[in-house]
């Protein structure tokens, strides 16, 4: 990260381990980031003051921050669920800021994968159904290749015996690892998780965190971790701290 985009492990926090320089080719850059809401009006916001951050290809972040700081829009902007008020950003070398939304909506589709706390599962869909939805989103119909990437994914997340079962049979931990396939089921370069462990008890957001290590470095993809939970962040290559809509100094 350059220039303003300083990160670092934040003071009571054990440090985190070195990381490369951002790749010239980053997944993310974002400059001079700024987020009004109700411009114009009496309560006009702004939530996010000029974040400068790049993500590079492959890495292993977390993203941390008190509740208020901005964390949810930053993830919001970078996952092009909202737009900025200024500034510019890049995905994966294309410029975001002049997609319509098709364009846009193409582009998270190729781009991102999403974990959030609450898994966002479709009850009455069965878990490889679950995990396929991505494919049916974008193409309209999930082929036969398609059902057996869903089926290597849920083996690759240990669930390779609950294809045929709805996310009501299926415990926290289980359902959160269905929700981490379906992150991956389009190969994304960029998987954004909010809160990916927030809602588990420890024996399984340890279990959803390796899960997530094991990705990063088996296929190279980059992770942005949203965490309130120091150890999980601990256990990030780089932490980035997020203070009153200001990223923290190193």
């Amino acid at each position: 990260m350059s220039g303003s985009a300083a990160a670092g492990a934040p003071s009571g926090h054990p440090a985190a381990a070195a990381v490369p320089a951002p790749a010239s080719d980053p997944i993310a850059e974002l400059k001079g980031i700024r987020k009004v809401y109700n411009a114009g009006t009496p309560i006009e916001a702004e939530v996010l003051h000029g974040v400068d951050l790049t993500l590079a290809r492959g890495e292993f972040a977390a993203l941390i921050g008190p509740s208020g700081s901005g964390k949810s829009t930053l993830l919001n902007i970078i996952g092009l669920l909202e737009k900025s008020s200024a500034g510019t950003y890049r995905l994966a070398g294309t410029a975001i800021d002049a997609l319509d939304d098709a364009a846009l909506t193409a582009a998270r589709l190729a781009t991102l994968g999403f974990v959030f706390q609450f898994h966002h599962l479709l009850p009455a869909f069965s878990a490889l159904d679950n995990v396929a939805m991505p494919v049916l989103i974008r193409d309209g119909r999930v082929n036969a290749a398609a059902r057996a990437r869903a089926a290597q994914l849920l083996a690759d997340v240990g669930l390779a015996n609950a294809s045929d079962k709805k996310p009501t049979q299926l415990s926290g931990g289980m359902q959160q690892r269905v929700a981490i396939a379906r992150s991956l089921m389009l190969d994304p370069p960029l998987v954004l998780a909010d809160e990916p462990t927030g809602n588990l008890d420890t024996a399984s957001a340890n279990a959803v965190f390796e899960l997530l290590r094991r990705f990063n470095r088996d296929s190279g993809t980059a992770f942005l971790i949203v965490t309130h939970d120091p150890r999980i962040a601990a256990r990030c290559d780089r932490v980035i701290e997020l203070i009153d809509g200001r990223l923290a100094p190193a």
